[in-house]
C-alpha cells in the first residue's frame, strides 16, 4: 500500500504534489515553482504546517469548519457509521437513519415553511439542483416558459457549469462559457459602484435593477432570483439595509421565487442560525452545505418549503446523485448541529465573538491603507486604499495589491484572504477574544507590511 506520512521533508512533498495533484483555482504551473504550504494537522482554530508553523485560520478552511477542528465527536460518529451502514443510496423508494434524522433537523432549524431537503455533496451541487428543482416547479404548474433564473454579477454560486452560470464571476465563465437561460443585474457594492448615491438610495436602485430585469425578459420567461445574503467569494460585500426589502417586494409582486444561496452564511455565521433570519427573508428555497457538516465531510442541499414540495412532489423528479444523502456525511452533520446546539455556539457568535471582531475590525479603518470596514457576524472584509478621501480602485490591476497584502498575512502565519484589492475573513464560530485579539495583532502587523511594500513598490497611486 502507497503511504505518505508528514514524515517526508517539506520540499519532498511539495515536489509529489506539483508532480500529481491539480490544485482549484490555482495556476498550476506557478505553483509548482513556488511550492504549496503543506498544512498536517489542525485543532481550535490553530492551522499547523509541514514546518510545524502554527497558523491562525481566518477563513474557517473555506468559510466551513465552524466548530473549529479536531473534534472526536464527528470522527467517533464516522466510525461508527461507517461499522453500522458505510453507504447506501435514497433511490428505488429507499433511505436510511441518517438521512431521514438530518432531514428532520434541518427542517427544524430551518426557518418558515422550508421543511423539505434534497441532498448533495455541496453547495455546487445542490445549485445545480436548484436550477432543475424552480424549472420543474414551472413546469408541473403548466408555466414551462418560466426558465430563466436571475442572479447577481460577481456573485458565487459554485464552479461547475450551471453554478457557473447561476453565478456572475466574469473570469470563471469566461472559461467554459455561460449556459442559456441565465442573466444577471449589478451588484449591492456601494463603496466602489454607488458614485454620489447614498447607501439607501443605491441599495434601492441596485434592487430595482431586478424588476427592470424582470420587465425587459417577460415574466412569463423568469423562474427565480438567486443571491447570497452577503456575498462571500465576491469580497463579503454586505448591502445597504434597503436592499433586502426591496428584492423580496419585487419577487413576491412578480411571481417568479426566491433561492437564498446560505452556503457560507447558513449555520450561525450572521449569529443567527441562517441569513435569511438576519435580514428578515422570505424564501423559497434555500441552498446549504459548508457549516452544515462544518467541513469534516462532504454534504450540501437545497431546503424546500412547503408549496414548491408539494408541486414538485406531483411527478418523478428525475434527478439525484449517487452520495445524496450519504450516511456517513449526514451522521457527521448530525453531530455538528448537535454540537452547535448544545454548545450554544450560535448565542455565541451573536453575543459574544461577533460584536467583538466588529470592535476591532472597525479600529482597523483607521489604518492609512483602508478606506471601509464591513462586518456582518463572523464575516468581514475591508477595502484597501491608496487615498482614503475618495472611494476609488487602485491604478494597477484589480488584485495586484491585494495579493500582496494576502502574502504578508500567509508569512506572519494568518490566513486572510484577498479578493481584488478586499481583505477578508470568516474566522471558526468559536473564536475566543484572545484568538481575536490575535488575529487583530496579526492584521495589523501584515497591514503595515503590505502598506510598506506597496508603497516601496510605486503602487500607492489611485485610479483617474
Amino acid at each position: 500500500m502507497n503511504k505518505i506520512t508528514n514524515h517526508l521533508p517539506t520540499a519532498e512533498l511539495q515536489a509529489l504534489d506539483a508532480a500529481h495533484h491539480m490544485h482549484p483555482f490555482t495556476a498550476n504551473a506557478f505553483l509548482a515553482e513556488k511550492g504549496a504550504r503543506v498544512i498536517t494537522r489542525a485543532t481550535g482554530v490553530t492551522l499547523t504546517d509541514s514546518e510545524g508553523e502554527q497558523i491562525l485560520d481566518a477563513m474557517a478552511g473555506l468559510w466551513c469548519v465552524n466548530i473549529g477542528y479536531g473534534r472526536d465527536e464527528l470522527a467517533d460518529v464516522a466510525y461508527r457509521q461507517m461499522k453500522e451502514l458505510p453507504y447506501y443510496n435514497t433511490f428505488f423508494m429507499s433511505t436510511h437513519v441518517p438521512a431521514i434524522a438530518l432531514a428532520d433537523k434541518v427542517a427544524e432549524l430551518a426557518p418558515g415553511n422550508l421543511n423539505h431537503v434534497f441532498f448533495a455533496s455541496g453547495g455546487s451541487e445542490a445549485n445545480d439542483t436548484n436550477i432543475r428543482l424552480v424549472r420543474t416547479y414551472w413546469q408541473n404548474l403548466g408555466k414551462p416558459s418560466k426558465q430563466i433564473i436571475i442572479g447577481r454579477n460577481n456573485a458565487y454560486h459554485g464552479s461547475t457549469l450551471g453554478a457557473t452560470s447561476l453565478g456572475g464571476m466574469k473570469g470563471m465563465q469566461a472559461q467554459g462559457g455561460l449556459l442559456p437561460g441565465f442573466a444577471h443585474i449589478g451588484q449591492p457594492h456601494w463603496y466602489l459602484e454607488g458614485g454620489d448615491m447614498s447607501p439607501e438610495e443605491f441599495g434601492l436602485m441596485r434592487a430595482r435593477e431586478l424588476e427592470a430585469k424582470i420587465a425587459e425578459l417577460g415574466e412569463e420567461n423568469v423562474a427565480a432570483f438567486i443571491a447570497e445574503p452577503v456575498q462571500g467569494a465576491g469580497g463579503v460585500i454586505v448591502p445597504p439595509d434597503s436592499y433586502w426589502p426591496e428584492i423580496q417586494r419585487i419577487c413576491d409582486a412578480h411571481d417568479i421565487l426566491l433561492i437564498v444561496d446560505e452556503v457560507i452564511t447558513g449555520f450561525g455565521r450572521t449569529g443567527e442560525w441562517f441569513g435569511t433570519q438576519y435580514y428578515g427573508l422570505r424564501p423559497d428555497i434555500i441552498t446549504i452545505a459548508k457549516g452544515l457538516s462544518s467541513g469534516y465531510a462532504p454534504i450540501g442541499g437545497s431546503v424546500v418549503s412547503d408549496h414548491v414540495a408539494e408541486v414538485l412532489g406531483r411527478e418523478e423528479f428525475a434527478h439525484g446523485y449517487t452520495y445524496s444523502g450519504h450516511p456517513v456525511a449526514a451522521a457527521v452533520a448530525l453531530e455538528n448541529l448537535r454540537i452547535l446546539e448544545d454548545e450554544k455556539i450560535v448565542d455565541h457568535v451573536k453575543n459574544e465573538a461577533a460584536p467583538y471582531l466588529a470592535e476591532k475590525w472597525h479600529q482597523l479603518g483607521d489604518h492609512p491603507f483602508v478606506g471601509e470596514t464591513k462586518i456582518v457576524g463572523m464575516m468581514a472584509s475591508l477595502a484597501l486604499t491608496a487615498d482614503k478621501s475618495v472611494r476609488k480602485p487602485f491604478e494597477s490591476p484589480a488584485g495586484t495589491v491585494g495579493y500582496m497584502v494576502r502574502e504578508k498575512c500567509f508569512a506572519n502565519n494568518l490566513i486572510m484572504r484577498h479578493v481584488g484589492d478586499r481583505m477578508i475573513v470568516a474566522p471558526p464560530l468559536v473564536m475566543t477574544k484572545a484568538d481575536i485579539d490575535l488575529l487583530f495583532e496579526r492584521a495589523v502587523k501584515s497591514l503595515d507590511e503590505g502598506y510598506a511594500a506597496v508603497k516601496e513598490a510605486g503602487l500607492l497611486k489611485t485610479a483617474g
